[in-house]
Parts: structure tokens; C-alpha cells; sequence
């Protein structure tokens, strides 16, 4: 513990910031008590600690809390903390960081089984045991006026066997191809997902915790119902409520058009797939020197070009020539580096889209 004596009170504000700047020097958190004429600095903060609850998610036990035991850290001085509870794969550094909570205390950071599963799903495979790192993270903004940066502190790695469980779903059954799946976020009955189709299709959709089978009925689905036909191949869009038994299937086809792409601005658009694990539509296609956007359907209703923010240039991309930040009914957006063979990923959650020159 360091110790000036005989402040004046006058100088003490200069002391005080001079102090703080000399902590942004030695790289240590510091704490400052005034005692009669006495400014006190602690040279040493206790991290927090964390203790992990049992990680084995099971469906039926949804409902159940699981508790992170934390203890808060203490700084040494008064400051706001913010503390984020964060996982990531064993190994990976938290360089793909998965957040699990955030808020201004830690002591008991609480979520149901429900919550944490469907929170992991984000980044980690469904149905199987994974193994992940968990840390907390604190965030302290020192008190205002201080020239103090905000000041960032973990707790030691802890690591966990964590089985997450896939959420409920429903196998879309397709005679004669791989089986599919449409899932339900909420747990709710009402399940929704991309299904990919040839022409003439017939399939029905089995419930396999309960081993019920759904068809068409008279009006919406039925239990045991007889197989729906699909006239057109591509991909759709399929939503089924086994609370009331009714359904929609609508056709939603993305692809490229443009006079980069093979039919230029007519139609049919170069479609691309879903990936169901990524959550993105992708192509690997041959492109000319030109434009292209991204659309649905083979219309322009619904269109994503560049929006023009851009970091790097005004030709759409980012500086590293590969991402083009998004917007609907944005700019069309050149080929980045000639004519030839690209992968593109697009991600409609994120309005962004990645194309890269194989």
C-alpha cells in the first residue's frame, strides 16, 4: 500500500487525476480513500471467481433454474461494474464468444434449462455433449470526470461438459430423399423452417417425441393424414401449429441476378441454398465482370443490395474487399476482383454478405 502524507485539500483533485494517470502507466487497478489528509492507493483487485452449475441439459427439466455462483470483484475504489457471463469451445480463447448474461451483479446469475440451451444452440451443436469454457467479464467505469478509460477484468477460465439438447422439431419425411426438419424456437408447437424440394414431392412431417405423424386433412394438417404434394421444386418457407393443426408452405427461393450472373437481369436468378448450421443462404457460382443484388422469388418485391456504408470504397465492400454491408433495395454491387469463380455467403439476419474469389 503506497501513502502521501500532508495533501492540502486544495490539491487534491490534481493529486487525484495524477494519481489515476499513473495507474494507465503501471498497468495496476487503484483505490483512493481519503483519510484526514491521506489519499490511499491499493495496488491489488480481487478478480471475480466462478463456480458452474450441473451442465447436463435435459428437455424434460426445462423449467428447472441453474445457478452461476459468482463472487463480484472489488476493484479497490468506487466504480459502475457491468459483468458479462460468457462461453465459448474449449480451447477457442473466447475469440467466438457466446454471451449468457449481462447485468450489474453476478452473485447469482440465474436462467432455466430452457434459457441456457437455446442460448448455446447459437453456437454450439445441438444433441451431443460439447465441452465450453465459461469466464466472467467485468466492465468498471471509474467515476466521471476521472480521464480514466473503463478498465476490463476476467475471472479464471472455467470449464464445463455441457449436453445440449436440439430444440423440439418436426422430421419432414420426403419419399425417396434425406429427411428434413422444421424446429420450434418457443417450445410451443408452432415450428418453422427451410425445406428444400424436387418437383412432385410428397411428404409428411413425424413429431418424434411424441411418434405422431402429420398430413393433410380436410382443412390444415391432420394426425395420420394423407402425404402433401409439392408441384414445384425449390426451396419454402414451412410453418405448422400442432395446437390448431393448420399450416403454411410458402416458396422461397434467394438468388443472384444481375449482369454478373449467367441470365444477366432476367430470369431465373442463380439460386442459392440455405444452410440450416450457419443460418445463411450460399452459392459458389461463375461470375462476369458487372453487378449483381440478391432477391426473392425471381422478383423485386423483396431485393438486398449494397447500402452504401461501406468502410473501404464506394464500390459497396469493406476494406478487406469481401463484405458488403446490406440494405433492402440497395446498390447494386460489382465483382471485386474479375471475372471468375466466387463463394458467396449471404446472411440476412446481419444485412451482410460475404464474396470471396475461390
Amino acid at each position: 500500500m503506497m501513502v502521501i502524507n500532508h495533501l492540502n485539500p486544495k490539491k487534491m483533485k490534481k493529486y487525484y487525476i495524477l494519481l489515476f494517470a499513473l495507474v494507465g502507466v503501471l498497468g495496476f487497478f487503484t483505490s483512493c480513500d481519503e483519510d484526514g489528509e491521506q489519499l490511499r492507493l491499493s495496488d491489488n483487485v480481487t478478480v471475480p471467481t466462478l463456480t458452474l452449475p450441473d451442465l447436463t441439459l435435459v428437455r424434460a427439466n426445462g423449467t428447472d433454474n441453474l445457478i452461476f455462483t459468482c463472487t463480484p470483484i472489488d476493484p479497490g475504489f468506487t466504480a459502475s461494474v457491468t459483468y458479462f457471463l460468457e462461453a465459448c469451445p474449449e480451447g477457442n480463447n473466447f475469440q467466438d464468444v457466446t454471451e449468457l448474461y449481462k447485468g450489474s451483479t453476478c452473485d447469482n446469475i440465474e436462467l432455466t434449462v430452457n434459457q441456457l440451451n437455446s442460448i448455446l444452440l447459437n453456437g454450439f451443436p445441438e444433441d451431443q455433449t460439447s465441452s465450453v469454457d465459461f469466464r466472467v467479464k467485468c466492465v468498471l467505469e471509474a467515476d466521471a470526470g476521472l480521464g480514466v478509460d473503463n478498465l476490463i477484468y476476467y475471472s479464471e477460465t472455467e470449464n464445463g461438459a455441457t449436453t445440449i439438447f436440439g430444440l423440439l422439431r418436426l422430421d419432414v419425411l420426403i419419399s425417396g430423399s434425406e429427411t428434413q426438419k422444421i424446429k420450434s424456437p418457443g417450445s410451443d408447437g408452432i415450428y418453422e423452417g427451410f425445406v428444400k424440394f424436387e418437383a412432385g414431392d410428397n411428404f409428411t412431417l413425424l413429431d418424434p417425441d411424441n411418434n405422431i405423424t402429420y398430413g393433410t386433412g380436410t382443412s390444415g394438417i391432420a394426425i395420420d393424414g394423407t402425404a402433401i404434394t409439392v408441384a414445384d421444386a425449390g426451396w419454402y418457407d414451412i410453418t405448422v401449429n400442432t395446437n390448431d393443426l393448420t399450416y403454411t408452405i410458402e416458396a422461397y427461393n434467394i438468388g443472384l441476378v444481375g449482369d454478373a450472373t449467367p441470365n444477366g437481369w432476367n430470369t431465373p436468378d442463380s439460386k442459392m441454398d440455405y444452410n440450416s448450421v450457419d443460418r445463411i443462404w450460399e452459392i459458389t457460382a461463375n461470375l462476369t465482370n458487372g453487378n449483381f443484388k440478391f432477391r426473392l422469388n425471381d422478383g423485386w418485391a423483396w431485393n438486398l443490395g449494397g447500402n452504401g456504408t461501406a468502410d473501404g470504397s464506394a464500390d459497396n465492400y469493406n476494406s478487406d474487399k469481401k463484405t458488403v454491408p446490406l440494405s433492402q433495395g440497395g446498390k447494386n454491387i460489382p465483382v471485386s476482383k474479375g471475372a471468375g469463380n466466387y463463394t458467396i455467403k449471404l446472411n440476412i439476419t446481419e444485412s451482410v454478405a460475404t464474396v470471396i474469389k475461390n
